[in-house]
């Protein structure tokens, strides 16, 4: 069972579970956010209970009511939320007052992005997980955030760089100000990989490979970790930087695991929310 500690808060309303990050929790005046756990919803099957995915086994009626549960939870507004369209890329789409509800409460043409950003108050951005890392971007300065959704083909592909990138042009964020969560994910020890991905990532990232231990043929690669070199190396401060140290796959009975559940599962979402401030 995972529990509230340094990193994280764990926040309980009847059967509903969510996650918060202590560093963006400290922005709360002006940030709002959550990650889900499976815990808390009306799905049932391997969708059981609080599936937020509509490209799951599971009916739409039900990912609806769920949506409504953990919009009310988080006390935003289910109408206006903005849903990310993932295909393990690194295109991040700026999400503005024409896109609210797109994904939810209407047709959507964001389509192949792994990531979303904004600096309008009051449109929830939701991107969705199943042992992908979460990648939470708050400009408290500049009031702008992003989230992006960084599995191994998008760690490979670089997109938390292409956010903090993105941040710095459109918003003229400066890094040492940025905090960052990085969420619940799959561990080292469970990301249990072959030596063409292993590859992949040493012709990417050279110095990796202190992030990687060998046995038996396969590689076990700390995704986190990773990502955390490539924030530090841009800038980011590293006292700003929260890893969750949280596995879904070690927690499957908390959280939506693919490979704990063997590919049969739902998703969770990070969803972040900038307040209206006067």
């Amino acid at each position: 069972m995972v529990e509230s500690n340094d990193r994280i808060i764990v926040q309980k309303k009847s059967d509903l579970k969510f996650l918060e990050f202590r560093n963006l929790k400290t922005h709360q005046d002006i940030l709002t956010h959550c990650f889900t756990t499976r815990l808390g919803g009306v799905s049932s099957g391997e969708c059981t209970s609080l599936n937020l995915s509509f490209n799951r086994n599971d009916s739409r009626e039900n990912v609806l009511a769920n949506y409504c549960i953990i919009a009310g939870a988080m006390g935003v507004d289910f109408d206006r939320m903005v849903l990310s369209h993932q295909v393990h890329g690194n295109k991040i789409r700026y999400v503005g007052p024409e896109d609210a509800g797109k994904g939810l409460a209407r047709e959507s043409d964001i389509i192949g992005c792994d990531g979303l950003t904004t600096d309008v108050p009051g449109i929830p951005l939701v991107t969705f997980y199943a042992d992908c890392v979460p990648v939470l971007m708050l400009d408290p300065v500049k009031k702008a955030i992003t989230a992006v959704h960084s599995g191994w083909k998008g760690t490979l592909a670089n997109i938390s760089l292409e956010a903090l990138r993105l941040m710095e042009e459109k918003y003229k964020s400066n890094m040492e100000d940025l905090q960052v969560a990085v969420g619940p994910s799959i561990c080292k020890n469970c990301f249990e990989v072959g030596a063409e991905v292993y590859e992949f990532f040493i012709n990417k990232y050279p110095w990796c490979d202190i992030y990687i231990d060998r046995c038996n043929e396969k590689y076990h690669i700390d995704l986190q970790q990773i990502i955390k070199r490539v924030l530090t190396d841009y800038g980011v401060q590293e006292k700003n930087i929260l890893l969750s140290d949280t596995c879904t796959k070690c927690n499957s009975d908390v959280f939506f695991s693919y490979r704990g559940d063997m590919g049969k599962t739902g998703s969770l979402a990070a969803i972040m929310m900038l307040r209206e401030t006067i």
